[in-house]
């Protein structure tokens, strides 16, 4: 019966039982093939280092102005411990990114192994984010070199 088969959206199973492709669904909804999980991922985790790659200019413009600072600033030395602790794992995440785009999602074998590295890429990015708030919470201001 063709009710069993149907979705809210759309035909449930796309093959009919005569081998015929459903399809008028289909390209009524999207002209583009199906999504592909390994292209998409592949995207996603481009885009991650993208602005992965953005925060690590971000401190290390911070750090330089740490530095110009001196140790005469009250937070010298925590800014000095944040900002590296942020820039070590901002590194290894990207290291982990590239292992992360370089494995096949299609090969079933490797799911466990991504699955552990996507944990502990977002892990890093949570404990990152968390370690930059405390950076702007103390505070790095540029040096004043005017009078």
């Amino acid at each position: 019966m063709a009710s069993e088969t149907m979705e809210m959206n759309g035909d449930a199973d796309r093959y009919k039982e005569d081998g015929e492709t459903s399809r008028q669904g289909y390209r009524r909804r999207r002209m583009s093939p199906p999504l592909n999980m390994n292209h998409y991922a592949n995207k996603k985790s481009a885009a991650e280092s993208m602005l992965d790659v953005a925060l690590l200019m971000a401190n290390a413009s911070q750090l330089k102005a740490v530095l110009e600072q001196g140790p005469g600033f009250s937070f010298y030395i925590p800014l000095i411990i944040l900002i590296s602790i942020s820039l070590i794992l901002q590194i290894i995440v990207g290291v982990l990114l590239i292992f992360i785009v370089k494995w096949n999602l299609n090969d079933e074998s490797k799911h466990y192994q991504l699955n552990i590295l996507e944990n502990i890429s977002t892990s890093l990015v949570f404990i990152i984010v968390v370690v930059n708030i405390f950076i702007t919470a103390f505070g790095v201001q540029r040096p004043n070199t005017g009078a």
